[in-house]
């Protein structure tokens, strides 16, 4: 991991074209901007670990039809 000390207007550049600039700073937290390709999808993490999340429940939650579906056609 790259730690940097950073100021309003500053900026760093990522490989690929991708660059993000400091827009505002203070008790509440930093704003930053991202500039990137189109073809780059830029996301939150919050809402990676959300969407996995919902992804991991709807996985259980099918095996658990199909074990219960897969229970029902042996008992007929």
């Amino acid at each position: 991991m790259l730690i940097l000390s950073r100021r309003a207007g500053d900026a760093i550049v990522i490989e690929g074209g991708i660059r993000i600039v400091v827009l505002a700073s203070d008790k509440r937290g930093v704003r930053l901007g991202i500039e990137a390709p189109p073809h780059v999808s830029i996301v939150r993490e919050e809402i990676v670990a959300q969407i996995a999340d919902e992804n991991r429940r709807a996985h259980v939650g099918a095996e658990a039809a199909a074990l219960v579906g897969g229970v029902a056609i042996r008992n007929e």
